[in-house]
């Protein structure tokens, strides 16, 4: 199955599509013909090289600057995806955030877990009840249209990190919500999937000391089977590749992109 609209491009939206993962994701969809809808909270004229990069393999690409925590945010950026395109076949659930500061979880503040929560959480679980319900909308009145939902996650859903227990936290109840919305819109015929990043070299990785915990615990300790970081780019042939509809009969699949890290071993 290929989900396909006849003379039109399908339409992705992505959120965090304009940096790191996200914006790995969008390029590989744009590969796959998607005209694109990126979400971001940067003002547009600080992303116009990402953009130009994206807009570069010949599709549309609309920029919708909101915060994906904020109900009216999330209704407005959809209002403007139906007023660009009047449709919309796919949404990658990318944004999120990580703990302003790393802090072990019996010091760790409410302030940091509801703020993760509404991000990580909150955000994403309301986006996909809004797009679930826009995408039946058009299954009524196109009888060949086809649409599928991704959640990117991380590894985080399953490991445990004591000084960073609230992105753990909302990385599993994401999780969860995946499972949840595969159930609901089976009847629908559409696919939700999830997808669980590894250590993926983006802007969250970056600081001197992650950067060099990781790097020692990769290249010295064996941490991963594939003794590489993960790039933005081996997420986003995850997503393309389920975008496709290349798993058709997986509905509630969840994809690990982690190198092998979570292999048991002797």
């Amino acid at each position: 199955m290929r989900f396909v609209i006849k003379n039109m491009n399908r339409v992705a939206l992505i959120t965090g599509g304009s940096r790191g993962i996200g914006f790995g994701v969008a390029q590989c969809l744009a590969l796959e013909g998607f005209d694109l809808a990126i979400c971001g909270v940067r003002p547009e004229e600080q992303i116009g090289e990402a953009l130009q990069t994206l807009r570069s393999f010949g599709g549309e690409v609309l920029y919708c600057q909101a915060d994906v925590s904020e109900a009216a945010a999330r209704e407005r950026m959809l209002q403007e995806i139906r007023a660009k395109y009047g449709r919309l076949n796919l949404l990658v659930n990318n944004a999120g955030v990580a703990p302003t500061e790393r802090k072990d979880v019996l010091e760790a503040t409410e302030a940091s877990f509801e703020r993760l929560m509404r991000i990580n959480v909150q955000g994403p679980h309301f986006l996909c009840q809004a797009v679930a319900n826009w995408m039946i909308e058009q299954q009524k009145t196109q009888p060949d249209f086809a649409g599928c939902i991704i959640n990117v996650t991380s590894i985080s859903a399953t490991v445990a990190s004591t000084n960073r227990a609230e992105y753990c936290i909302s990385k599993a109840a994401l999780s969860m919500a995946t499972k949840i919305w595969a159930v609901r819109l089976a009847e629908f015929d559409i696919p939700v999937y999830e997808v669980q990043p590894g250590i993926i070299q983006t802007d969250m990785t970056a600081a001197p000391a992650v950067q060099a915990k990781y790097d020692k615990l990769i290249h010295e300790n064996g941490l991963l089977l594939q003794a590489r970081w993960g790039m933005p780019e081996d997420v986003g042939k995850a997503v393309a590749m389920l975008a496709r509809g290349d798993l058709p009969y997986s509905t509630g699949l969840v994809l690990a992109v982690d190198g092998g890290m979570r292999v048991e071993r002797l």
